[in-house]
């Protein structure tokens, strides 16, 4: 009887104990005003106003750090107010079904100084798997995430084949946060 108690015992204790471990996940930071998401191709190009997201990030513990962003897709400034409202057509971004752009990370790396942040990245419902290169500044408690990367329109149809609106379009990001 002893022999079966004893490991038995020592099996709750472990199961107990691992149990009762907390796990950490990465400090919550929010989007600082400021933030600048900027697409530039031969024409168009322009900004993004508004950025929301969620945001959970320790350089040292990245398989606990998430991104999770959105930007509403009607926040679009060209500098032309004609083609901010074309742009919100079905044939363009389709606001009226689509009205935000989405990128949640599944993945985080850190290669030297700099990270590349994997997840969905979904326009116009058309998710694609999306590396984005990701420069961290730091100034206190405070950060500055930004880059640069491209993103294929075509790809998530955003408008039709055009010889004057290029595929490719050249997102600059710059997001100040801070720990909440």
């Amino acid at each position: 009887m002893k022999r079966i108690v004893y490991p038995v015992s020592a099996f709750l204790l472990l199961f107990l104990s691992a149990a009762m471990t907390v796990t950490e996940t990465a400090p919550s930071y929010s989007i600082k005003t400021g933030y600048n998401i900027e697409f530039k191709s031969k024409d168009p190009s322009g900004v993004f106003k508004i950025l929301k997201g969620n945001i959970s990030f320790d350089e040292n513990d990245l398989t606990s750090s998430k991104f999770n962003f959105t930007i509403p897709v009607s926040s679009i400034s060209t500098g032309n107010g004609m083609m901010n409202k074309k742009a919100l057509t079905e044939e363009w971004f389709d606001e009226e079904k689509f009205p935000e752009i989405k990128f949640v990370s599944s993945k985080i790396e850190k290669s030297g100084e700099s990270f590349t942040i994997s997840g969905a990245f979904t326009i116009k419902g058309v998710s694609k798997e999306k590396k984005v290169p990701m420069k961290l500044t730091k100034n206190g408690s405070e950060l500055t995430l930004s880059g640069t990367f491209t993103v294929n329109r075509a790809e998530h149809k955003v408008g039709k084949k055009s010889d004057s609106v290029p595929d490719i379009m050249n997102i600059t990001y710059s997001i100040p946060i801070t720990k909440k």
